[in-house]
């Protein structure tokens, strides 16, 4: 139940203040309505998870610290009180609605009910998944929270830091009786997802502890502290050290052991359906996902219909710029071989990558205030991914800011070989992450006044990656980004491709029972896409069963909902309302949007009716 609980937090969908949650503390000594009533779940349930208050910002190095230096407890007891709790949160919510309800407080208790229904949904597999694999899990979450999340401003806060690392080797242990247990009841991961695992896994210890990740990036983080002498310096850094030699090492090495165990009658079948109740997960994994009813089989069709659409666009493009021969692999493929396409895989060439990109964000940003009410007061950094976990992180992702300040909006952009992500498409992906993508999207949603916590951090993945999908489209149709770029545009529909793509391959796995091969040979035939990219991309699809069907399916449900809105005001339709509309209220299931933006075009109407 923890890693689904953990959802309602985690994966960097909004982080939440001091100041915010202190501020709201009230809610416990009134009368408790629908809102209040939802903070103070909200608050019980982050309270099980150190790692939670952490990552939303919450009193860490306040006097009411009393949890960062602490890791979350992994057991399968801890997990089911965490469940427990949920439900009993669930039932509660029903005293408060819906009946009586409008506006806002009725549109909270949907969103609400919804999201607690589908954690306890999935919650009822209790075999579901593989707790450690090449992209997440304790080994690879872990290491990025600690030099990522848990903020150095004191004496005191490196002294927690250390108690993490000595947590660190507890959480590693209960970790590894897990996947014991999973194997036990028929969860163990196919052999190319325990290959790579073990290669991150002996990749993260490989060097002596003086050079770990955890002992490297705490030297620069005491830099900060005045008046730390130099000695009392030497000795953290020497504890931080010893930690990761007595704690941290031996419970990767015993968990590298289990794998190479794990890894002698490992198969090589990729999809869900090989696990017990293999099916039903996939259904409600798509349910979760999509926040629709969609079966396997209509997103598989859709998704062939829309790489047959797509197709065709993109070959016009590069037929106009003198690609002409072959298949579309292979058109891309030449492209990609142009050296004026590819940064120098070097230091300097890194550097100029980034600096195109912030050349990209300050274009866009010009033209937002046309197209956005509401533009981000939050700073957004542009940063590389972290070279231990490069191997298996996507080509770029997004992590939020921080309301307090701590921590800005971040585009992580994978540099380990940059012809991975040649010039050309470059813009969609920084609009995709950064603006007006997620970083619109996600400091939006904390923006947000007169609701719970809850929805400011929702992170519904078909409305999330929806609309940042949706947002490519509106920085070529409407902001006119790629109007003197035609190879950019070409971009922005091999991204869509590859979301389109996403949905027949993700289905073909889990429910056509596609091999791993298989679905490699369609992505690099569909998209281009070099064969190391689309391996990452299939063993990611892999070990995260529907959340890839989410984007494209959010992005066809948005664009459908913006035509009927310029179908039914005409002339009155008003793109910064209709985006204040999208973004203004958080995220939330398909089906709920939908409804909102039914009343929005109802209140434009009559407004424009009114003003007549």
């Amino acid at each position: 139940m923890k890693k689904w609980l953990t959802r309602i937090f985690a994966w960097g969908f909004g982080l939440i203040a001091v100041g915010a949650i202190a501020a709201s503390m009230w809610f416990w000594f009134l009368p408790v309505g629908l809102n209040n009533y939802v903070n103070k779940i909200t608050v019980q349930l982050a309270l099980d998870s150190p790692q939670i208050l952490t990552s939303l910002g919450l009193i860490d190095n306040t006097p009411l610290d009393f949890h960062s230096g602490k890791l979350d407890d992994q057991t399968k007891a801890a997990e089911k009180r965490s469940l427990e709790k949920l439900k009993k949160a669930r039932a509660g919510l029903d005293r408060y609605g819906p009946e009586g309800l409008s506006g806002q407080e009725l549109l909270t208790w949907e969103i609400t009910a919804w999201f607690f229904d589908d954690l306890i949904r999935q919650a009822e597999f209790e075999y579901s998944g593989y707790r450690i694999n090449q992209i997440s899990g304790a080994t690879v979450n872990t290491p990025q929270f600690l030099t990522d999340s848990h903020v150095i401003k004191n004496e005191r806060s490196v002294e927690r830091y250390l108690s993490r690392l000595r947590e660190f080797g507890r959480v590693l242990r209960e970790v590894r009786e897990r996947v014991e247990d999973d194997r036990a009841n028929g969860v163990t991961p196919p052999d190319f997802v325990i290959d790579q695992s073990l290669l991150g896994m002996r990749r993260f210890i490989e060097d002596e502890p003086s050079k770990n990740p955890l002992v490297t990036t705490l030297g620069p983080k005491m830099d900060s502290i005045d008046d730390l002498p130099a000695e009392q310096r030497t000795r953290y850094l020497q504890q931080a050290e010893e930690l990761v030699r007595t704690e941290i090492i031996p419970g990767y090495e015993a968990m590298i052991a289990l794998f190479e165990d794990m890894r002698i009658n490992a198969t090589h079948d990729a999809g869900i359906w090989r696990l017990p109740q293999g099916e039903a997960i996939y259904t409600a994994a798509l349910r979760s996902n999509t926040t629709t009813d969609m079966s396997a089989e209509e997103i598989h069709a859709l998704g062939l219909s829309e790489v047959a659409r797509l197709e065709a666009e993109m070959l016009v493009i590069l037929d106009a710029q003198g690609f002409r021969n072959g298949a579309l692999a292979e058109r891309i493929a030449a492209l990609n071989a142009d050296p004026a396409q590819i940064f120098e895989n070097t230091d300097e060439g890194r550097r100029q990558m980034i600096d195109f990109l912030k050349e990209i964000d300050s274009r866009i940003m010009a033209r937002a205030p046309d197209y956005f009410s509401t533009i981000p007061p939050q700073p957004l950094e542009i940063v590389r991914v972290p070279p231990f976990s490069q191997d298996s992180a996507p080509g770029g992702y997004y992590n939020p800011p921080a309301l307090d300040g701590t921590r800005p909006g971040r585009f992580y952009i994978n540099q380990k070989n940059t012809a991975d992500n040649p010039r050309w498409t470059l813009a969609t992906l920084m609009v995709h992450e950064g603006s007006p993508g997620h970083h619109f999207q996600l400091s939006a949603a904390q923006l947000i006044e007169g609701v719970p916590l809850l929805r400011k951090i929702l992170p519904f993945n078909a409305y999330a990656e929806g609309w940042a999908l949706y947002a490519e489209r509106v920085a070529k149709i409407d902001m006119g980004i790629y109007d003197d770029d035609p190879l950019s545009d070409l971009g922005r529909l091999q991204a869509e491709m590859f979301r389109a793509v996403r949905l027949v391959v993700d289905t073909g796995m889990h429910a056509k029972r596609w091999s791993r091969e298989e679905a490699i040979t369609y992505m690099i035939e569909k998209t281009g896409m070099t064969e190391a990219e689309v391996t990452r991309e299939i063993e990611r699809y892999v070990v995260w069963p529907g959340q890839a069907t989410g984007y494209k399916v959010g992005q066809l449900a948005i664009l459908k909902m913006r035509e009927r809105a310029e179908q039914a005001l005409g002339d009155r339709f008003d793109i910064k309302g209709f985006h204040e509309a999208l973004l203004m209220n958080g995220a939330m299931p398909l089906e709920t949007l939908d409804g909102l933006i039914s009343d929005w075009i109802e209140e434009e109407a009559n407004s424009a009716s009114t003003s007549s």
